[in-house]
């Protein structure tokens, strides 16, 4: 007969201690699996495969790298990455103005300042669908509530269509991501303001310094490194924007507002060529990355300080 040894009560109790914090990190890291991990590598597999859905339901012939030559020989790709471009330089400059501008109004304490600071989250906590369908609402030239507001303030907007001229189709995408992010990155920026001593600020003043000039030499050099964060952060999501292109454009005037992420959606779901759109989705996804890594890199400099 085989004796068998059994771990002593301490040791079982050390294993117990060390497994316990994976154990319950399982159910988060099985979600993470299932609905990142494992569409993430499909779509690279079928990537290069050639798939149409209109010609079969399984995936075709192994293709190698064609389906990424075509993304960079694509006139469509690369007028929806110029779109996208677009789109994010005016989104991040816009939010990011207008959030410092308002965190800097905000900084000033008044009787009103912290029911206005509870009210800023609310913009952002309205879901981007929600967002496009209203703006397409109140924009619209016969009822809209905001062509109206417009129109009465600037007579010389009366001949304006905000979603069928290209220019101004973008810019109304680009302004229901202002709406949304200029109030949140503002309750971000006055964490940073908050943090600026008291006694740097009264030195510059006994300096004999204006409001411009502590805000030029003091206030913008230390949040220099808050405002990178914020502006990687806000390009990630700039770049896969979605929702309000759906729900507001679909894309259009022609092609003038059909950003990568609608444009992936439209060769997967309009055109059924699956196989392409998994290229261009990764394509997306390496971009993404590399926002991202800039990102980290950028809040992890900041937190070295």
């Amino acid at each position: 007969m085989v004796a068998t040894t059994v771990p002593p009560p301490r040791k079982r109790s050390r294993l117990r201690q060390h497994a316990t914090p994976y154990l319950h990190l399982a159910p988060a890291l099985l979600a993470i699996v299932l609905t990142t991990v494992y569409p993430l590598v499909s779509a690279l597999i079928t990537s290069f495969r050639h798939w149409r859905l209109n010609e079969t339901r399984e995936a075709g012939e192994f293709v190698g790298l064609q389906q990424y030559e075509r993304v960079f020989t694509d006139g469509t790709f690369g007028n929806s990455a110029w779109v996208t471009l677009q789109f994010t330089v005016i989104s991040v400059v816009l939010s990011v103005g207008l959030g410092l501008g308002i965190a800097l109004v905000l900084n000033n304490r008044t009787r009103l300042s912290a029911l206005t600071k509870a009210l800023l989250i609310l913009p952002f906590a309205v879901a981007p669908a929600l967002k496009g369908f209203s703006w397409r609402f109140m924009l619209n030239p016969d009822t809209g509530v905001y062509d109206q507001m417009v129109d009465t303030i600037l007579p010389f907007a009366d001949d304006i269509n905000w979603l069928g001229d290209p220019f101004w189709a973008l810019m109304v995408i680009a302004l229901t991501e202002v709406w949304g992010w200029a109030p949140l990155i503002a309750l971000m920026l006055l964490g940073g303001l908050g943090s600026i001593s008291p006694e740097v600020r009264d030195a510059v003043r006994v300096d004999g310094a204006n409001a411009w000039q502590e805000f030029w030499r003091v206030t913008l050099p230390l949040l220099r490194p808050l405002l990178l964060v914020v502006v990687f952060l806000k390009a990630v999501f700039s770049v896969k924007i979605f929702d309000q292109v759906v729900t507001t454009t679909g894309g259009g005037p022609g092609r003038a507002t059909e950003t990568l992420n609608f444009f992936a959606y439209s060769q997967g779901f309009t055109f059924l060529d699956i196989g392409y759109a998994s290229a261009v989705s990764w394509v997306i996804v390496v971009v993404l990355g590399v926002l991202a890594t800039l990102y980290l890199f950028a809040m992890a400099k900041q937190e070295a300080k």
